[in-house]
């Protein structure tokens, strides 16, 4: 999991509106690499954070699950990023179905709050320009971290994502074999189902 944040001004927005910044996934691969150099050229600041699998898995032990884990990350970002700012309104998109509880504790999370303004929202990335640059930063470290993927496992494993066909039938095929490469969320429901799988036709 992959998350970005990117303080921008007024300025610095409408310019990134003329880029045509958006929704990272309204864009090509190609054109986010594009975009990725100018948000990073002309934000006023940028943090990007990586959460790999065990982490995940390490947090869901501790009894925080998987919103928590974001949360947690939003917050680290937002703390990166307010240092020496009088104002700064933050928006961030909303993993959760609920806003305000998951906005409740983003902010527990958060070592200073009196020059800050926080809201969380649903599809924030398709209605801030702020968030969609922070959405492109993120997506294409994904994709970097995802091509070193399929240079050691191979094209097979696919995107990565649980709605990917290519990625479902890796995962349905090597479970248990890649098991303690750290590639798999083990917590992931997806990966457990699979496992039973594998081990129901080894039955079989």
């Amino acid at each position: 999991m992959v998350l970005a944040g990117c303080l921008i001004d007024n300025k610095i927005e409408k310019e990134f509106k003329r880029l045509g910044i958006k929704d990272s996934k309204q864009l090509t691969q190609k054109r986010r690499e594009i975009l990725a150099e100018k948000i990073k050229e002309k934000a006023e600041t940028f943090e990007i954070v990586v959460i790999h699998p065990s982490d995940i898995d390490k947090k869901n032990a501790e009894g925080i699950n998987l919103n928590k884990v974001e949360a947690i990350a939003s917050s680290n970002i937002i703390n990166r990023i307010n240092k020496g700012y009088n104002k700064i309104k933050v928006v961030i998109d909303c993993p959760s179905p609920i806003i305000s509880k998951w906005q409740d504790y983003v902010k527990t999370k958060v070592k200073n709050l009196s020059n800050l303004e926080v809201s969380c929202e649903h599809k924030a990335d398709q209605n801030h320009i702020a968030v969609s640059a922070a959405s492109i930063l993120a997506k294409c470290v994904r994709e970097t971290e995802m091509d070193k993927l399929k240079e050691k496992y191979g094209g097979e494993i696919g995107s990565g994502y649980c709605s990917d066909p290519s990625t479902c039938k890796f995962l349905e095929k090597h479970a248990k074999k890649y098991k303690d490469d750290g590639l798999f969320r083990q917590t992931w429901i997806t990966w457990k189902r699979a496992c039973v799988q594998a081990e129901q036709r080894k039955l079989v």
